[in-house]
């Protein structure tokens, strides 16, 4: 848009701050949307960005005014002054004509081969500017125009400039500066006020076009964070993706998977609770009854049986493991396990004592395979690598019974060696394998199982005791069937130090 042949653009927009605070919709808008928040900046920025826009425009237009209205008196002074002078006498009532028509006090011709002086008002004794619009630069015109805007006073300024007719090599006007000055400064008023109006319209359009786009969707995402905490658990508070494909729509999409992986993870902690509550309430009742099984068998070993001689001690032992059992899967509920009680162990023995609680060592449907050498010692708590290596062989007896095929081949087998000061254990089996979606998470609680009526705590407890003694446990993947490989540091000697920490932690 153009006024008087003049390009102009936005100035202030007229956006109050109101609308802001109370928001698009009438109600209270959110923290963001007051002054300090993310609205109330994006309103600051549209604002001075529109009256940066503002003053490139209107600078460069009231300099491109001033020269237009220098040269339309000049053109006018010229051609008139050049008709008239070819009668070589103008009267008096033509020369107050054309000076009124221009506004100028003094009109001259340079004809080339003389000066002729065509009318004058008064002598042009305080001339204050001399303008050469031939010589005239951009740069130099604006600094010009604010020139006359900020004179004060009644000067007069001579203005020069080519001919427009045969022998009129150039135009001098003399002109009073304020008629010029009031010129101007009812200009910059019109543009002024007309930019205002393109100013609130734009800045309106910008400001709410970047809010429905930018401001709004994080507002909601702040909504949804703030009623998501409000019942973490409940998954219908999950935010709903709206299928933006900008960096808004990625934020939403990273924000519901955190959601979701947040109340899957705390739906675990309320089973793992749940869990422990569970054992808290049973182990009582439970150990009473373990109880009452060992004084039965206590009065079965003095039967004269050969049978019952041999098996009674085991099963007293296997009552004391379920005993300890129960108390140790309580223990665990409460993330809480006690520090292991190494001593050297024949582990050949170990791997026996494990079949025989199995039954595999009489079993005919999956054989049991012990390579590991006899002579081979493991520093560890007897009791804790007892559950890690039981688990692990229930879990692989439970997978190969399971499969129905009689040709199928079930065997188990446990294999060890020692590699300077570690011990590295084998428990593999002909099994079906591992699925891979069970894989990423086989070591957490509740992650870890994949036959039907797991609940995926064996592998966590085995993984959780090898790291105490210092060791690890990991998945060969590579292998046919299950492997599983084990490692299990011995115990570092005792330095003179920490002998002495331990000697007054005892006296104490």
């Amino acid at each position: 848009m153009k006024h008087d042949g003049l390009p102009s653009g936005p100035a202030e927009p007229a956006i109050s701050a109101q609308g802001v605070v109370n928001g698009e919709d009438g109600m209270r808008a959110p923290d963001g949307a007051r002054l300090g928040g993310l609205s109330g900046k994006l309103l600051l920025l549209t604002i001075v960005f529109v009256m940066l826009a503002e003053v490139f425009i209107y600078v460069p237009s009231v300099a491109n005014y001033r020269n237009t209205w220098l040269k339309d008196r000049l053109a006018t002074a010229g051609v008139a002054a050049a008709v008239l002078s070819e009668t070589n006498t103008i009267a008096p009532r033509l020369q107050e004509e054309l000076l009124r028509t221009t506004g100028a006090t003094a009109i001259s011709l340079d004809l080339g081969s003389r000066r002729s002086l065509i009318a004058m008002s008064e002598i042009p004794l305080n001339v204050e500017f001399v303008v050469d619009l031939s010589e005239m630069t951009a740069w130099s015109s604006i600094i010009e125009s604010f020139r006359i805007l900020a004179y004060r006073g009644d000067g007069l300024m001579r203005a020069v400039d080519a001919g427009q007719m045969g022998l009129v090599k150039h135009v001098d006007v003399v002109l009073p500066i304020a008629l010029l000055q009031n010129d101007m400064l009812a200009f910059s008023w019109r543009i002024l006020g007309l930019s205002l109006v393109i100013s609130v319209i734009t800045a309106t359009l910008v400001y709410v076009s970047l809010r429905a786009l930018f401001v709004r969707p994080l507002q909601r995402l702040t909504r949804s964070m703030d009623h998501y905490a409000e019942a973490p658990d409940d998954a219908s508070r999950i935010i709903a993706l709206t299928g933006r494909k900008d960096e808004l729509g990625d934020a939403e999409v990273r924000l519901a998977a955190m959601q979701e992986a947040l109340s899957r993870h705390l739906h675990q902690k309320q089973r793992l609770a749940d869990l422990g509550l569970a054992v808290s309430k049973i182990n009582h009742d439970l150990r009473n009854l373990l109880a009452s099984a060992q004084l039965f068998l206590e009065r079965l070993e003095h039967v004269p049986d050969p049978t019952v001689t041999r098996l009674a001690p085991k099963i007293l032992a296997t009552l004391d493991r379920a005993v300890t059992y129960t108390q140790a899967v309580m223990a665990y509920g409460k993330a809480q396990e006690e520090a292991p009680r190494r001593r050297l162990l024949c582990l050949h023995t170990v791997c026996e004592d494990v079949a025989d609680v199995l039954g595999l060592s009489e079993s005919s449907a999956v054989a049991f395979e012990n390579s590991v050498p006899k002579d081979l010692e493991v520093d560890a708590d007897p009791e804790q690598i007892f559950r890690v290596l039981l688990n692990l062989c229930r879990n692989a007896v439970q997978a190969l019974e399971a499969e129905k095929d009689p040709s199928l081949v079930r065997r188990i087998t446990l294999d060890a060696k020692r590699e300077g000061p570690c011990v590295h254990i084998s428990v593999s089996d002909t099994g079906p394998g591992i699925p891979a979606m069970v894989r990423t998470a086989l070591f957490k609680a509740f992650h870890g199982s994949s036959k039907q009526g797991g609940v995926g705590l064996g592998l966590a407890i085995a993984s959780e005791l090898l790291k105490a003694h210092g060791g690890q446990i990991c998945l060969d993947e590579t292998a046919k069937g299950t492997c599983f490989h084990l490692e299990i540091p011995d115990q570092p000697p005792v330095t003179d130090h920490r002998f002495r920490l331990v000697r007054n932690a005892k006296r104490t």
